[in-house]
């Protein structure tokens, strides 16, 4: 062998390792891969790995003082790992196809091939007829050395057609990437019945496992981007279902409430029982119009939904209920029922008719990152571990939010008082 070609070969199988080792490390880390994939790729890589370690270590004792023998048993051993990744390849394709394995005929019939190559490798080293060393340390094709490679071209011949035969049983992907695998190999054997190329066949066989892997785990990801996606969806409709149940339960006393001070008002200022039926009559048509909307809409419609709600409940506590208002940036967009149920939410938690009167301030702030919307009371404030209904209310509402990218921040002061603050970033501005 010249100088030339055992750099060559040096080189060969040492990316051949190198990229074993590599495929190895990727299978044990990366995410993505179902379990069973991930143990075959695993196994896969290992017998990979051990098959070009075993050309690493030949090359080398062949310019070192070791007998034939240890030439043999190293060259054995890489003939032997050779053929397994063959039956392997045979059982990922019966399990990508959702067969039994016990009951295959093709696994069967691989492995019967898999044992007939083991038997004539095994009787090589005492015959000589199939390949054996010189006393210069070097091993050398024998006569019959083709008969001893038929086996394993024929359970890679065997693969592809139950391949082909399965392809409609198969992924997509699962099936293009086992036929790329099968290739090269097939040629790389194919190549060694007329020439030693048994170096060119462990980087192929690497090469076609790495390609396998890559094709099988972004087959992978692209289904689990498929279901992120999907329960992305779920949680929307959830969060939406949710809104139109919040409208459906409204208060009984609330409409109780405005329904009587309507019935009262009637007699003593008439005009302002049309002023609240006016108010009312808006607060419930924004209210199931929330509800038929799957998407965000303009603060500004939000806005006016929650001054509707505000005007009856100002009409009903008169002076007990004050609002301040500081709303000058309005051209985003966020949630239906987002900003009038935490409105409603501080006015029902923070009314107190023998206290001072409760004072809620609305306002709203630009930002570098977006939009801030402030919402805060003088209420007595609430425990923020706490899992009542207010909480309940406003996590429903928070999860609405950060599926759209926005987010809210629930702050209780000791002194009494609630702040709720909406960020709402720049891709969701008008």
């Amino acid at each position: 062998m010249s100088h030339w070609s055992e750099i060559f070969y040096f080189s060969i199988i040492s990316a051949a390792l190198l990229l074993s080792v590599v495929g190895l490390w990727f299978t044990a880390v990366m995410p993505g891969i179902d379990r069973w994939g991930k143990r075959f790729f695993l196994h896969y890589f290992i017998v990979l790995m051990v098959c070009c370690f075993s050309s690493f270590i030949e090359l080398i004792l062949s310019h070192h003082p070791v007998s034939g023998a240890v030439i043999t048993i190293v060259v054995f051993i890489e003939l032997l790992f050779i053929s397994l990744p063959l039956p392997m390849l045979t059982t990922y394709m019966l399990h990508a196809c959702g067969e039994n394995m016990r009951s295959s005929r093709l696994l069967h019939t691989a492995l019967g091939l898999l044992a007939v190559y083991f038997v004539v490798l095994a009787s090589s080293p005492f015959n000589g007829v199939f390949s054996y060393a010189t006393p210069d340390k070097q091993d050398y094709r024998g006569p019959l050395y083709a008969f001893l490679l038929l086996p394993l071209i024929a359970i890679l011949l065997l693969n592809l057609a139950g391949a082909i035969r399965r392809r409609t049983q198969m992924p997509h992907k699962a099936f293009f990437s086992f036929v790329i695998a099968q290739v090269p190999m097939t040629a790389a054997l194919l190549a060694m019945l007329f020439v030693d190329a048994l170096s060119l066949f462990d980087i192929s066989y690497v090469l076609s496992a790495l390609a396998m892997y890559s094709f099988i785990l972004s087959d992978q990801i692209e289904q689990d981007l498929r279901n992120q996606r999907e329960i992305a969806q779920q949680q929307r409709e959830i969060a939406h279902e949710r809104a139109s149940v919040m409208v459906l339960q409204m208060r009984p006393h609330f409409i109780y409430n405005t329904l009587m001070s309507i019935h009262s008002l009637c007699s003593l200022d008439p005009e302002k029982a049309q002023q609240i039926t006016m108010d009312f009559t808006n607060y419930l048509r924004k209210n199931f119009t929330a509800v038929a909307s799957e998407s965000t809409i303009p603060f500004s419609t939000e806005l006016e939904h929650t001054r509707a709600y505000l005007a009856v409940e100002q009409a009903q506590y008169d002076d007990m209920l004050v609002v301040d208002w500081d709303t000058p940036f309005t051209r985003f967009r966020l949630p239906p029922l987002t900003l009038q149920p935490i409105v409603e939410n501080a006015v029902k938690h923070g009314m107190d008719l023998d206290s001072d009167p409760l004072r809620i301030s609305i306002r709203t702030r630009y930002t570098d990152s977006g939009t801030d919307i402030i919402v805060e009371d003088n209420g007595p404030g609430f425990d923020p571990s706490d899992e009542s209904k207010p909480h309940t209310t406003l996590n429903n509402i928070r999860q609405r939010l950060e599926m759209m990218g926005d987010t809210m921040e629930i702050t209780s002061q000791e002194s009494g008082g609630t702040r709720v603050t909406i960020r709402v970033p720049l891709k969701n501005a008008e």
